[in-house]
């Protein structure tokens, strides 16, 4: 515990917990201080309800929320690079920080910033719902009857078209945008409360091929579900948690939010120096096909999927991973402010034989950051799970490195 009170005077208000491993490990030729314990819970549903959208390869909103509480202060600037579902811009929101947001996924935005102005209730939400034209006759410009009843397909597209065309039409306010959001997260999943037949877990879509697969196995047929009610469902649990205090807060900050889509080498849309902690997780080389795995949502909310495929980092080799992290570090230098922090999270990929924190703790060094400690965060849990190459067993561990640096 000696060593923490080096890396900032804020995390002497913050004791870590019992049993924290203090060590030094060498990056790069020097010694770097790491911390390991459990410093957040692995069991589920334990943040608050706002943040249950599923989403590929999101991190749990308990590791955001240790760096900004210990790191930032009401009103500070909070930004994500690579920012997926907006798991670190709500928790920032939440606390009361000033939230920018990126991704190269047009989704991310899509999926995140109608959380930071929730509707009054399911009640408004149902009110809307009926108030789109249904055409029970629409079909998708696609075959999906694999996935759904034709009676689901058409309140499905309508509802599609209702959307598109409001957005299109300079039409579309916070209460379209919340159902936007919601639809899409329902399109697929392996419950009742979902569009779809039993199919793969709501963070990655089957194809089609694959879905008629998993239909002839468990002998399965779609069945009609109620497009509306799910929508109106979801909505309330996303809201069982909102304080009117919640509500404050998330106001004050949606108003300069910032959800940006594009490169994270290169933000205008940032100033130098503004921003006081980075807390993100980047793509872990080529392990995860955000695109394929968001073919339907990308479908429902009018997207090119190829086209955001292009955009996305899908690095097969840790020599071209390092080469475009490394322009990412130079832009975050450029934002963060002095005394600031990046909190940058990485796994072990290819089976645990590549510990990305190894090569990032250079690529920040290099960058002009200080690299202040590793904190490994082991949680224990008792589901069956293989995640990007660690195979997780009952009784296991399962593993999260965060690389800190520190702007002087």
């Amino acid at each position: 515990m000696t060593g923490i009170s080096r890396l900032s005077p804020v995390f002497d208000r913050f004791p870590l917990p019992p049993g924290v491993r203090v060590g030094t490990v060498l990056y790069g030729g020097r010694r770097v201080e790491r911390f390991e314990a459990e410093f957040w819970t692995p069991r589920q549903r334990q943040a608050h309800s706002l943040h249950e959208l599923s989403y590929r390869a999101c991190f749990k909103p308990q590791l955001p929320r240790f760096f900004i509480e210990r790191l930032t202060g009401p009103g500070d600037l909070v930004y994500d690079p690579f920012s997926g579902r907006g798991t670190t811009a709500l928790e920032a929101a939440l606390l009361d920080r000033r939230v920018a947001a990126n991704d190269a996924n047009p989704l991310s935005a899509l999926l995140s910033a109608p959380r930071l102005v929730p509707p009054p209730d399911p009640g408004a939400v149902a009110e809307r719902l009926a108030s789109y034209p249904f055409d029970p006759s629409a079909r998708a410009d696609r075959d999906l009857s694999m996935f759904y009843h034709p009676v689901t397909e058409a309140h499905l597209v309508s509802l599609r078209r209702a959307l598109l065309e409001r957005a299109a039409s300079d039409r579309e306010d916070d209460l379209d945008r919340w159902i936007r959001m919601v639809a899409t997260n329902r399109l697929s999943g392996h419950s009742r409360n979902f569009f779809s037949v039993y199919t793969l877990p709501p963070n990655q879509a089957a194809s089609p091929e694959s879905q008629r697969r998993i239909n002839e196995r468990l002998r399965q047929t779609p069945p009609p579900k109620d497009v509306d009610g799910i929508v109106v469902h979801k909505t309330a649990r996303l809201l069982r948690d909102l304080s009117d205090e919640d509500r404050r807060r998330l106001a004050r900050r949606a108003e300069d939010a910032r959800f940006m889509t594009g490169d994270a080498r290169s933000t205008p849309g940032l100033l130098p120096d503004s921003v006081r902690l980075t807390v993100t997780s980047p793509p872990f080389l080529d392990q995860v096909a955000y695109a394929k795995d968001n073919w339907l949502r990308c479908w429902f909310n009018g997207l090119d999927e190829e086209r955001v495929a292009s955009g996305i980092t899908m690095s097969r080799t840790v020599r071209a991973w390092s080469g475009v992290m490394g322009e990412v570090f130079a832009e975050l230098f450029r934002v963060t402010a002095p005394g600031g922090h990046v909190a940058f999270e990485v796994g072990e990929v290819r089976r645990s034989t590549v510990p990305l924190d190894e090569h990032v703790v250079p690529l920040g060094e290099e960058a002009g950051f200080v690299c202040q400690a590793v904190f490994v965060n082991r949680s224990r849990f008792t589901k069956t799970s293989h995640i990007w190459g660690v195979a997780n067993h009952r009784g296991g561990t399962n593993t999260n490195r965060i690389v800190l640096f520190f702007k002087e």
